[in-house]
Formats: C-alpha cells, structure tokens, sequence
C-alpha cells in the first residue's frame, strides 16, 4: 500500500500525492530543495523540464511547476519542516549557508516557536523544532 497523507473530510478520505510550488526555474528550485531535503529529482527529469518532482521517500512529494508570473505575495500554501538529527537552530544555519534568506524569527526565550525562511525563489516555509526538542520541552 502506498503511504499517503490522508485527510478525512466528512466521512471522506482524499490522498495528497504532491504539493505544488509554482515558479519561474523548476529544475534549479528542485535542486535546491534536494539539496536541503535529501529527496532525489524524479529520474526521469531534464534540465528545460516545466515540472520537476522531488521524490521523498513517501508521498506526498514535491512538485515545481514553470509559471509565467513571478511571486506577487505571501504564499497561501507553505512547507513546516522539522530537522531529522540536528537542531531548529542548526538547521536554519545549514539552511541559510544553501541560500536560504531569514524572513521571520518566532522563536521564544523558552526555546519554542520557529523560524520563517525564504527559498532562493523567495517562497515562504517554517522551520520548526525536531520531534527531540518537542519532547524535550513536553
């Protein structure tokens, strides 16, 4: 069986298999977001491609789609990670040293909240704290 986030909606159950990120260059935005994923590019893809999946190791994957307008305004849609083996705060660091640009600082003096950043296209995700943080302050 395919791993999916699934959402109920009265009754009903409907599989994300992708969030879309529209852009001007698919194929170097998807580069970038692998490199700070891990997730490999779709095997098929090429460089002049209009639409790029990164593949994450279960659905739903990342999706980069050309689009003829830039960026206009805050994202409706944004991507909360959360670091595998390190920190919030080492991953914001590792993040920026890709070319990440800082947006937002919510983090609080008791070590929770996130960190709002930019990818190198200027869309909006969170960094949030590891699940090792959480459970460390709950």
């Amino acid at each position: 069986m395919t791993a999916l986030l699934v959402l109920r909606l009265g009754g009903r159950m409907i599989g994300i298999h992708a969030v879309t990120i529209d852009c001007a260059q698919p194929y170097e935005l998807a580069q970038w977001w692998s490199k700070a994923t891990g997730w490999p590019l779709h095997e098929e893809t090429e460089k002049d491609d209009e639409e790029v999946m990164l593949v994450a190791p279960k659905e739903p994957y990342l999706l980069f789609i050309r689009v003829p307008e830039g960026k206009s305004g805050k994202n409706r849609v944004h991507i909360d990670s959360a670091p595998e083996g390190s920190t919030r705060d080492q991953e914001v660091e590792r993040l920026i040293g890709l070319g990440a640009k800082p947006y937002e600082d919510h983090r609080k003096a008791d070590g929770t909240g996130w960190v709002t950043l930019l990818d190198v296209e200027g869309n909006e995700f969170c960094v949030c704290r590891s699940q090792a943080e959480r459970d460390a302050t709950s």
